[in-house]
């Protein structure tokens, strides 16, 4: 029996479609998929903790998914992990498992150049941003520490500006530094960067198909399958722009629908003769694409074959589908020119030194600092020019310049941890104290460790949450009034 809060399932006309396409005993196994609930997913952040660190912490027990992702887990789904405070740390990212697999296929290496062509809310961003910085582990040490030095950039974009504003939230949550987020149609991408990435995802805007179990109120016909495929045919038509020689290009969707997957890959390698589907690893609940489904010739049937479709009742996830594709040649590329860094002024730089010097712990490189519109940033160590793409972030956001003083942003508090930080104070995560932080209330200095006025960190065990300034007796609360819990 379905759960009351279970979305009804996939409607009569779609059903009887993958009735067609599917052998009567899968066909069987996948419906009886939708009786039963979608497992909750969630991805250890690994520029933030460890996964063996984050295993002995963890407030719920962990599932591990599988040696494909190592930091991939799901939880009990009435655990409410989402309103954990390691969730609003930034500790981990809850994901559907079968989106997780984008990323992992992907695999960026550290030094690369990746980016995410629509990669709004953001699990996926995050996940490559975390790859890119290697398996994670080591010493225990803050986002921004452990980033600091390392070379690759991700470039994150949604054409949509609403979606590309929670794409940077959810990043620097996620405690990413070395990132640019844009909101730009992909031919403005390419026309501004040129083929210059490593890696290049594609979560293609598709029908929803696989989501069916999530979400509710999926409307579906033929009729948006056919338009949704001509939408990411063009869209793919682009990646040859994007993508240097040598370098991988991911085609993903949440959909089961031939027309939007095989037969959207075999469109574009009839007109893309340098792509091929490489090989991906595989594992237990990766199976292949199916050529059968398309009219296509026989070369092009064996390439679909070694796509990995994602199915409800053979993988603890949704329904997806992911073509990896390798561009053939072999020469690295880099954006034309560096970013144009506006450097601080006096004043400017004298008020940060002042902020730096009373808060943090740790130095910043000044020749990476970016002032734009009062704001202050720290740039990537790889940051090149993006032209007349549009920007919404380029880097880590420091804080803000007002007439007589800096005031630290959220981000930067997401980025660190307590070590980083002059003045912190760090409760454990069902400690009463933090819960009122978290709900916006100031709180009395007789509740706090002895230390001066001024900014100071506050911290759930260790990781940065937001800041609270000491003034008057009381750590006056700064947490985001949207992030608040009342």
């Amino acid at each position: 029996m379905k759960r009351a809060t279970q979305p009804a399932g996939p409607p009569a006309d779609f059903l009887a479609k993958m009735q067609a396409l599917l052998p009567t005993g899968e066909y069987d196994a996948f419906v009886a998929a939708y009786d039963r609930p979608p497992r909750v997913g969630l991805r250890v952040n690994t520029l933030k903790i460890s996964v063996a660190d984050f295993s002995s912490i963890a407030p719920f027990p962990l599932a591990p998914l599988g040696a494909w992702e190592p930091a991939a887990f799901t939880v009990p789904d009435d655990t409410r992990p989402g309103r954990h405070p390691y969730h609003d740390a930034g500790l981990y990212y809850l994901q559907d498992p079968s989106a997780m697999v984008a990323a992992a296929l992907l695999a960026p290496r550290p030094g690369e150049l990746v980016l995410d062509l629509a990669a709004a809310p953001g699990g996926k961003a995050t996940h490559l941003a975390a790859l890119l910085n290697g398996p994670g582990g080591g010493a225990p040490a803050s986002a921004l520490s452990r980033t600091l030095d390392a070379t690759g950039l991700l470039v994150a974009n949604d054409v949509h500006a609403g979606r590309a504003r929670l794409l940077a939230e959810n990043l620097a949550r996620w405690g990413a530094v070395n990132v640019v987020v844009t909101q730009d149609e992909p031919e403005r991408l390419a026309a501004a960067l040129g083929p210059v990435f490593d890696r290049v995802l594609l979560d293609a805007p598709c029908s929803g198909e696989g989501m069916f179990r999530r979400q509710e109120g999926i409307e579906w016909s033929e009729a948006i399958v056919a338009a949704c495929a001509r939408r990411q045919r063009g869209i793919l038509a682009g990646a040859p722009d994007l993508v240097r020689p040598g370098g991988r290009l991911l085609y993903a969707t949440c959909t089961f629908s031939p027309e939007e997957d095989e037969g959207v890959i075999a469109a574009f390698l009839a007109g893309a003769p340098a792509f091929a589907l490489a090989e991906p690893p595989r594992f237990p609940g990766f199976d292949r694409g199916r050529p059968e489904w398309v009219e296509t010739s026989g070369k092009t049937a064996a390439q679909l074959a070694r796509a990995v479709r994602l199915w409800p009742h053979r993988f603890p996830g949704e329904g997806h589908f992911l073509a990896l594709m390798e561009r053939d040649g072999d020469e690295a590329g880099e954006p034309a020119g560096a970013f144009p860094r506006r450097p601080s002024s006096a004043n400017e730089e004298r008020l940060w030194a002042a902020f730096a010097d009373e808060a943090l712990s740790l130095e910043l490189p000044a020749g990476r600092l970016h002032v734009h519109a009062n704001r202050l940033y720290l740039l990537p160590r790889r940051a090149p020019a993006v032209g007349r793409a549009h920007l919404l972030r380029y880097g880590l956001l420091l804080g803000e310049f007002r007439p007589s003083r800096f005031v630290p942003a959220h981000d930067l508090a997401l980025s660190l941890n307590a070590a980083d930080a002059a003045s912190a104070v760090s409760w454990p995560a069902d400690d009463p104290r933090l819960r009122a932080y978290l709900s916006g209330a100031d709180l009395p200095a007789a509740e706090l460790p002895a230390a001066p006025n001024g900014w100071t960190l506050v911290a759930v065990d260790g990781f940065g949450l937001g800041w609270g300034k000491r003034a008057g007796g009381r750590l006056k609360n700064h947490y985001p009034h949207p992030l608040r819990r009342l």
